[in-house]
């Protein structure tokens, strides 16, 4: 696709996400929308995947460690072809496979089951070590929260990155400085991200993760770094795209009204 087409995929994405959490009355619409063009990229450029074939052995892995941004994995997923796009209105719903955090077990194309926050880099390592045992040239993505990273196992995990020379894995840092309770410097400032992961060993990348060029740009230098993982901080900006979300934390975990609803369709047309 070229870059018009996957900011067609990152608006219908977009679109998905607000269906989803209007339709179940709950959810995380804020970091699901800051996080549209990297889905976009990824499901539509970046990923070596098979629709027909989920579990397709030498397919590219996504961790979504922030699991609750489930709606943003959910939709990619429907918009790639995994499951109908109809199913995205039964969210969170009884007895719905999509479910608040995304199930591997339940969900085709879904890699790793998450929403415990700070475990999946952990988890990211451990598939990549096994692609360097077995001789496979998968690579394996893991998308983290800005909020998350103050985890400490978070960084016990980078260390792991950094020692196993992960040429096969890419962080990305959904830096969008909001998370519950506020600002990441309100709450627990891991600020400069960037020199606490070069020190780590990192190859690090700082991008706009709202601009496609930007994210294709780095996902292409990612690839061609050898010895050493890459962090890729993409700064973005929480409920991108819906003027009355954006960089409100408020809409960190809450659903649309109707009317809401209905504004935030109209300025996704």
């Amino acid at each position: 696709m070229n870059i018009d087409e996957i900011q067609e995929k990152s608006k219908e994405i977009r679109k998905d996400i607000i269906t989803e959490v209007y339709c179940a009355k709950s959810g995380h619409p804020g970091g699901s929308l800051s996080i549209a063009d990297i889905m976009a990229v990824l499901y539509f450029d970046e990923l070596k995947i098979n629709e027909k074939d989920p579990k397709w052995e030498d397919r590219d892995r996504l961790v979504l460690s922030k699991g609750h941004c489930s709606p943003a994995l959910y939709a990619a997923l429907a918009e790639r072809g995994f499951f109908k796009k109809e199913e995205l209105k039964t969210f969170r719903k009884l007895g719905s496979k999509l479910q608040g955090h995304p199930d591997l077990n339940k969900v085709p194309g879904v890699d790793m089951t998450s929403g415990s926050l700070g475990q999946g880099l952990s988890v990211a390592n451990g598939i990549a070590i096994a692609g360097k045992m077995d001789n496979k040239d998968y690579r394996v993505y893991v998308i983290v929260g800005d909020g998350e990273i103050e985890e400490g196992q978070i960084w016990e995990a980078a260390m792991t990155s950094s020692k196993y020379k992960l040429d096969n894995l890419c962080l990305i840092i959904d830096n969008n400085n909001l998370q519950i309770d506020g600002t990441i410097e309100e709450v627990k400032s891991s600020y400069p991200i960037d020199k606490k992961f070069e020190s780590f060993g990192f190859n690090v990348l700082k991008i706009d993760g709202n601009n496609i060029e930007d994210i294709l740009r780095a996902f292409y230098i990612a690839k061609n770094t050898k010895h050493k993982p890459t962090c890729i901080i993409a700064k973005t900006v929480k409920g991108k795209g819906v003027s009355f979300m954006e960089n409100k934390a408020e809409w960190h975990g809450k659903a649309p009204s109707e009317k809401e609803y209905n504004l935030a369709m109209e300025e996704l047309k």
